[in-house]
Parts: structure tokens; C-alpha cells; sequence
């Protein structure tokens, strides 16, 4: 995205090289380059000083520095470890798997043939020249993610880094690439016939079905019913993407949001996509920052759910699946967030996405966690767990889809594991009645990775896994 600080403001921004030590799951919240980025919590800093010092004891015992030990499945389950000392036991992480040669290892290793289906994927076509979105990559290296390269160039966003680090560097094993609109189509990460290409070209050349497709779909703008129908004719895309705020990077001028629930723009839509069998439509909502009603002013209603219910309710056979579950905090200190939870039980706009289908008695709404899962993750582990207690006690969790916004920030490996370790501490279940998320490999967590994306997509999981072990990806992978 463009960045819109001050020089001021930028002064006051150490570079990654500088900033940012190679530790395995990030340490402070990033910023996309919009706004000047939160410094560290408190908390946050305990964890980075306490993960150093336990890699400085352990890496010896492994027969490696601290920067190839943080590297290392056991400096993955270090990182873990620190976390649990400084927010509470969150991560299901044993000392084991630091101390002792070979027990990450093996662990890692089982959990590697997990099938992962990642509904939120990106990459940016061959001629874009936003040099702009590179301080997703900047930032991300700062504070997110250490071991992200190349955040001074756009080959990073594009094709060939989009395979390594979706499909080889994280356990991934199939992903939905996605797009955006924009007022100023300069900014479109990739058109719906580019999306479709890299759909085809990665397939043909794993072999199998490794990647999906959407087709982004722009209410308002002309012709887009035509586009609509070009699509289902020539693409037949896997399901649709779609933006009720219209614009994502600012307020739209052109005033190009738009609800779900307008019979006269949307249902004609609906009942087209209803005849084709491409019943998924993917929204955006949510990820406002904390001054909303100011900034964006007459428009931040459009990134709620108040438009979800009734479309679901007079649409029974579409699947709508709400994209980073509709999570409004993201530029404010996550504690604040957390009291308010704490305090009320609620969280904003995520927890009105998760009572839709006990008010509308619906059944066809998802809630994707894309950002809002790894922003929270990093920056307050019980705030996560809330988070996914929450979606999926409303939703459940047949109807929540794992997703990550990649590759914005890197391989999406961490955000894997931190999904695979995180458990909702025993109080808060008994407060808000909360089921506990359970093993990596659980049922609840099955569902999340891969079993409900699966039945959205029509994928056959054991075909799919058989074909996915022996293709040219894994393979690629295996060496």
C-alpha cells in the first residue's frame, strides 16, 4: 500500500536491517505503511529478550549458533516457550522440543504432511510498479517476520517468490490466490484473466490441483455484470472476491461501496452465480483503524456485517465467507482490545459476524481469520484466543476457514504454527462457554486448516493428499 507518513514520522522508524533480529515468530505488530507502527509492548519485549537469552543457552546444546538455532524447528519451539512465560500458557510447546536434539525435529516432521488449505493468498502481476506495497515488506521484516528477503524489490510479491514461500517454505498444501479493487486500477494486484493464468500454470506444472482462483467482482463499476459473465464463461473461477468498502487503501471518491443485501445490485448476481454452481462469494470487511468514524466518514459502515445476515438468510445456497472475520481493531494497542472482551465479551464486528447465524438462522456464513489471526497472534496470544473461541462458538467450527494474507509477510509458516499451538485457556472456556481448540492435528483444528475449505471447493482430501506428495512441488520441497 502507499505510505502516507510524515518524514517526521519516518525518522522516528529504525530500518528492518537495523531493528529487527531473526527471531522465528515476530515480536511487535507491523505496520502496511500507512501509519506510523506501534512501538513494542512492554510484553512484547520481554518475549524478544527472553527468546534471545534461551537461544544463547540452547543453540550450544544443538551444535549451533543463535541465528542458525532460531532458524531450526527448535528455535520455533523457543520462541513458543517465551511466549507462554511472558502471556501464559497459550502455545502447546514442551521444553522438550528446545532442549533436546531432534524432538522439534520430529515433531515438525509428522505435522509436515498436514493438509493446509490457505484461503488468502497474493501476488502482484509481472508490470506492477507500486513500489509503495513494499512497505508491507519492510515493515513485516521489522516486525514481523526477520527471515523475509528482497523487501526493496518487488520480485519479492511476484510468481516465483509466490510458489517458494507458499508452497515450499510453509507446510501449505493447496491456496486460493486472490485480488483487490481499486479506485485507481494502477493498483490492481492482478486482473481476474492473470489470476487464472497462475492457476493454470502452477497446476500444470505441480501436476495437481495446487492452486485456486477467484474472480474479483466490482459492484457499481460499468460493466461489471458483462465481467461477471465473461468469467463463469472463460475463467470459471473456484469462487468470488468482492470488497463492500469498495476502495480498500482510502475512502472512495467514486463512492464504490456497496452491500450484500441490495436487492436491486446484488440479487441478480447472486442468482446468476446460483445457476452455475460457483456459489462462494469471499467479502472483505473488517481491519479499520481506530479513528474509523473519522476517517471514514459515511463509508466504515460498509466493513461491517450489517449487510451479511439477510443476504445469507434470502440466499441460502451461496456460501459467503467473511474475510478476516470481520476483525475491526487493528491500529490500537491489542490490550485495549482484550479488555473490552474481557470486560463485555465481545470483540468488535468479529463478534457480530459469529451471532449471524444463531439471529438469521443461516448456515451459509464462514469467517476466514487472514489478518486478524496473525496481527493478534503477535501481538497478544490471549487476544487470539478469544478471537478464535469466539468464531468458533458462534460460527462453529465446521464454518471457519484458515487463511493468511499471504504473501504480504513472508512465508506464512509461523502463522501455521502459531494455529497448531494455541489453545484458549481454561478460565476464559468456563467464562464464555468456549470448546477448547484441542491438538494440532485435532478435529477443530482439521476443520479450520482444511476440512471446511475442502467442502467449499469440492476437494477430495485423501485424492488430493495422495496426488500432493508425489507432484513436482513436493518434490521441489523434499529437496
Amino acid at each position: 500500500m502507499p505510505h502516507y507518513l510524515s518524514d517526521e514520522e519516518l525518522s522516528r522508524t529504525a530500518p528492518a536491517e537495523v531493528a529487527s533480529f531473526a527471531s522465528p515468530v515476530p515480536t511487535q505488530i507491523v505496520s502496511n505503511g500507512e501509519f506510523n507502527p506501534l512501538p513494542q509492548t512492554r510484553d512484547q519485549q520481554r518475549v524478544e529478550s527472553r527468546i534471545k537469552e534461551l537461544a544463547d543457552g540452547l543453540g550450544p546444546r544443538h551444535g549451533m549458533n543463535r541465528r542458525q538455532f532460531l532458524a531450526s524447528s527448535a528455535g520455533m519451539a523457543t520462541a513458543f516457550l517465551a511466549m507462554n512465560e511472558v502471556f501464559g500458557p497459550l502455545f502447546d510447546v514442551s521444553p522438550a522440543e528446545a532442549q533436546t536434539p531432534g524432538v522439534a525435529a520430529q515433531r515438525a516432521n509428522a505435522l509436515s504432511k498436514q493438509f493446509i488449505i490457505d484461503d488468502q493468498t497474493h501476488f502482484v502481476r509481472d508490470d506492477f510498479k507500486q513500489e509503495g506495497l513494499l512497505d508491507l515488506a519492510k515493515y513485516a521484516k521489522q516486525n514481523w517476520n526477520p527471515a523475509l528477503w528482497g523487501e526493496n524489490n518487488l520480485a519479492r510479491y511476484k510468481f516465483e517468490n509466490y510458489i517458494k514461500e507458499i508452497f515450499v517454505d510453509s507446510d501449505t498444501k493447496v491456496a486460493l490466490l486472490s485480488g483487490a479493487p481499486f479506485d485507481d486500477q494502477t493498483w490492481d494486484l492482478l486482473s481476474n484473466d492473470q489470476i487464472a493464468m497462475a492457476r493454470a500454470s502452477i497446476n500444470k506444472i505441480s501436476g495437481s490441483r495446487r492452486l485456486l482462483a477467484h474472480s474479483v467482482f466490482t459492484p457499481k463499476r460499468a460493466g461489471w455484470m458483462d465481467e461477471v459473465d465473461r468469467c463463469i464463461t472463460t475463467i470459471k473461477p473456484d469462487s468470488w472476491k468482492g470488497y463492500t468498502i469498495g476502495d480498500p487503501l482510502f475512502p472512495s471518491k467514486l463512492q464504490s461501496y456497496w452491500r450484500l443485501d441490495d436487492d436491486k445490485l446484488m440479487y441478480p448476481f447472486y442468482e446468476k452465480i446460483s445457476k452455475t454452481g460457483i456459489t462462494t462469494v469471499c467479502i472483505h470487511k473488517g481491519l479499520l483503524p481506530a479513528d474509523y468514524e473519522k476517517s471514514w466518514p459515511g463509508v466504515w459502515e460498509y466493513n461491517t456485517v450489517w449487510d451479511v445476515g439477510k443476504a445469507a438468510k434470502d440466499w441460502p445456497k451461496i456460501n459467503f465467507v467473511i474475510y478476516h472475520s470481520a476483525l475491526r481493531p487493528f491500529l490500537e494497542k491489542p490490550d485495549d482490545a482484550l479488555a473490552e472482551f474481557e470486560k463485555t465479551g465481545r470483540i468488535q464486528w468479529a463478534t457480530d459476524l459469529a451471532e449471524i447465524p444463531a439471529k438469521f438462522g443461516v448456515k451459509n456464513v464462514y469467517g476466514e481469520v487472514g489478518t486478524a489471526f496473525a496481527n493478534s497472534a503477535v501481538a497478544n496470544p490471549k487476544f487470539a484466543a478469544a478471537f478464535i473461541g469466539t468464531l468458533v462458538r458462534g460460527l462453529g467450527a465446521d464454518h471457519v476457514v484458515w487463511g493468511t494474507d499471504s504473501l504480504w509477510y513472508g512465508s506464512p509458516q509461523w502463522q501455521i504454527e502459531a494455529m497448531r499451538r494455541l489453545e484458549i485457556p481454561a478460565d476464559m472456556q468456563k467464562k464464555h462457554g468456549f470448546a477448547p481448540l484441542g491438538a494440532a492435528d485435532g478435529p477443530v483444528k482439521t476443520q479450520i486448516f482444511s476440512r471446511n475449505s475442502a467442502r467449499l471447493y469440492r476437494l477430495d482430501v485423501k485424492a488430493a493428499q495422495s496426488s500432493l506428495t508425489t507432484d513436482k512441488v513436493a518434490a521441489i520441497k523434499a529437496e
